[in-house]
């Protein structure tokens, strides 16, 4: 999601390609999972959290084989009657979900978190789980080639990049890679449930977490108590497709910003008309490309700064001043700092990035031919021009992935209790058709949709139509029964305003929350 800019997309491959029931996900006899120790280790801000960890097999076909460590976080129930565990994941993959635990546990009303055992973990890979992977240390660090291989010598200097990521990957980690993909983490899941001694789970995923909680639902049916899929992936697109998606939606979101920046002209003096605002800023992306600002942000770092501005729209403000401050005054000190606030790669985003790749290059097969990516995205530019390469090279790793593939998971599902589904019509990140899909293939969902807004991840975000939905579905499982393709539709967030007003930019919640969630998905 970097750590702020590493796992930031959900992907995918063409539809149709599906497997029922994956090799992976298909033990022999089970081991038995020692209960997890808890130990104290709350934060400032959140006092109440305890940390604990739970082995797990690296293969779940061979239980009784090599074992691996997942780290946990709790934030135990309260109330005299709980409803057992609720695990939380905040996407990629690769993001960790420790502190998503303090989070969602502290969000929640009282009565509802009270009854629930607030679950965070680092799945397979990630963070403090052990063995974590970090296949080339410092692999975004400034100044990258342009993005837009506009010369042959640009494209040559992109591919070597990809390709001695994936080499050194496959060299540092041959033993592990073929044991990161979505199904095995899904096992991983239930190992966790069985560690707290639950017979069921509840689940609540953003973004990619949407896809692995619909394959442990796929997996273990009978073993879901509640669940919750917020920003889904559409799974028919795993993982090829859906990025070539979000090349678009983000462009939207590009937009949506820049006709927003236009609306407060007399703040940032950058015209009324977005379609000449737009114009600038490839103009701002034209002069770093020839000389980058402070010596660090290139036309690929001016790119990685304002993507999370398509995740979430709180960011707007600080991006418009950097951008004022560069195009009006030729002053870069604004541009530094976002792009260190939002995009700047430390090592929990190198290793974010390096289980990402490893898991959506080994979840299912990308084109191995390159002639077939540059057709694709030299497509996808011509229409989407903000993201389309620097989301091209973001993924380009898996044209060269050392290990096989698997087939994505087929998510159809008529065995599970209501299932709750929030979506906003804008996401750029997974757009609007995956939660409509989702809704399909599993029966007896509900969807709830944001009409007309485009963060990506909506719940517990300060929007008290979505959050009233979600906190009546975990106390009683209620959910709401519409007759059209929503449910039911709640107004989106307001947008922010300039900095300068006395109108607050952002939530608290909501930015909380987006900097706990993993981008890229």
């Amino acid at each position: 999601m970097r750590t702020r800019a590493a796992v930031l997309c959900a992907a995918a491959v063409v539809a149709g390609s599906f497997t029922a029931l994956p090799a992976t996900a298909a033990p022999r006899a089970p081991l038995r999972v020692s209960p997890v120790t808890w130990r104290t280790c709350g934060t400032a801000d959140y006092p109440t959290l305890q940390c604990g960890s739970v082995r797990a097999p690296l293969d779940h076909r061979n239980p009784r084989g090599k074992q691996i460590t997942l780290a946990l976080t709790r934030v135990p129930h309260t109330a005299a009657a709980s409803q057992g565990p609720l695990l939380v994941n905040p996407g990629g993959p690769g993001g960790s979900g420790l502190s998503l635990a303090g989070f969602v546990a502290s969000t929640l009303p009282k009565k509802v978190a009270a009854r629930y055992d607030v679950i965070g973990f680092d799945p397979r890979g990630v963070g403090k789980s052990s063995p974590a992977v970090d296949c080339a240390p410092r692999y975004f660090e400034p100044v990258r080639p342009d993005p837009v291989p506009a010369t042959p010598a640009l494209e040559q200097a992109n591919l070597k990049r990809v390709r001695s990521f994936a080499a050194a990957c496959g060299k540092k980690y041959a033993n592990l890679l073929p044991y990161l993909d979505t199904v095995s983490a899904a096992q991983d899941l239930d190992s966790i449930r069985q560690s707290l001694g639950a017979r069921r789970i509840s689940y609540l995923g953003y973004s990619y977490g949407t896809y692995l909680g619909a394959v442990y639902a796929k997996l273990h049916p009978d073993r879901i108590h509640r669940l919750v899929l917020d920003s889904v992936v559409d799974p028919t697109g795993v993982w090829y497709d859906d990025n070539l998606s979000q090349d678009h939606a983000f462009n939207d979101r590009q937009r949506a910003l820049m006709a927003w920046i236009a609306q407060y002209d007399s703040t940032y003096r950058l015209g009324t008309d977005p379609e000449k605002v737009e114009a600038r800023w490839y103009a701002m992306r034209a002069a770093l490309a020839r000389k980058p600002a402070g010596g660090e942000v290139g036309a690929a770092e001016l790119e990685d700064t304002f993507v999370p501005g398509g995740y979430y729209n709180g960011y707007w403000p600080y991006l418009a001043e950097a951008f004022s401050a560069y195009v009006n005054g030729g002053k870069t000190t604004a541009l530094v700092a976002a792009y260190q606030k939002f995009a700047a790669v430390d090592a929990a985003g190198d290793n974010g990035y390096s289980v990402y790749s490893a898991v959506q290059c080994r979840d299912s097969s990308w084109p191995r031919d390159w002639n077939q990516w540059r057709k694709d995205n030299w497509a996808a530019y011509e229409k989407a021009p903000f993201m389309a390469w620097n989301n091209a090279w973001y993924n380009a790793v898996c044209a060269y992935w050392p290990t096989k593939t698997l087939r994505p998971v087929d998510i159809t599902n008529g065995k599970l209790p209501p299932v709750l589904l929030f979506q906003a019509t804008d996401d750029a990140a997974t757009p609007y058709q995956g939660g409509v899909t989702v809704h399909r293939l599993l029966a007896g969902s509900s969807l709830v949709v944001e009409q007309g807004g485009g963060n990506h991840g909506v719940t517990l975000s300060g929007n008290t139509c979505l959050d009233t939905r979600l906190a009546a579905y975990l106390t009683n499982g209620t959910v709401p029964r519409g007759h059209g393709t929503a449910d039911a539709v709640c107004r989106k967030t307001p947008d922010p305003k300039p900095l300068t007003t006395k109108a607050a930019s952002t939530s608290s919640r909501g930015s909380a929350l987006h900097g706990l969630l993993g981008f890229r998905g």
